[in-house]
């Protein structure tokens, strides 16, 4: 069991390190978003996608080094949790600690990392509506310059440039 928990205690601290480098990458983010830099918002993305993808690995060591710790203790992995390992652990103070101190540094963590991430998709939505305002604002004016009332308005068509972005019947 004691090796069991080494390795529970080195995943996550391998964990809560990689969770830091996500904080700076989604500053990165909010910063490219505002400027509307979509290159720099494309290599962010991929950065991104990397350190998430390390986070998986780790995230399914976790998981079988939860199984079987929850093999050894006869319990099922699911009520593993970190609060009732920090429990299990009382008599081991060292395991005990560092169990404590992950689970709040991973929480303060990943909350930072949610609040900027929640705040990255705030503007990506209204950058997204202003894109689709200022769409809608030019087709208007085509639509408002197409309406040329003279005398053979009738018999005019309207060309390519006076009709809407799209076409709807393709």
């Amino acid at each position: 069991m004691a090796s069991l928990m080494e390795e529970l205690i080195s995943t996550l601290s391998q964990e809560k390190d990689i969770y830091l480098t996500l904080l700076p990458i989604a500053e990165e983010k909010t910063k490219a978003i505002v400027k509307n830099d979509l290159e720099k918002l494309q290599e962010i993305t991929e950065r991104e996608q990397e350190t998430v993808n390390r986070i998986n690995v780790l995230e399914r060591k976790r998981d079988e080094v939860i199984t079987n710790m929850g093999i050894v203790l006869n319990r099922k992995p699911q009520e593993l949790t970190l609060t009732e390992l920090i429990r299990i652990a009382e008599k081991q103070p060292k395991d005990r600690d560092a169990l404590s101190e992950l689970k709040e540094a991973l929480g303060t963590t990943v909350k930072k990392l949610s609040d900027l991430n929640e705040r990255n998709n705030v503007l990506i939505k209204q950058s997204l509506d202003m894109i689709q305002f200022n769409m809608n604002l030019i087709q208007s004016t085509r639509m408002v310059q197409g309406n040329n009332y003279t005398k053979s308005a009738g018999e005019s068509e309207l060309g390519a440039s006076q009709t809407g972005m799209f076409d709807a019947k393709q």
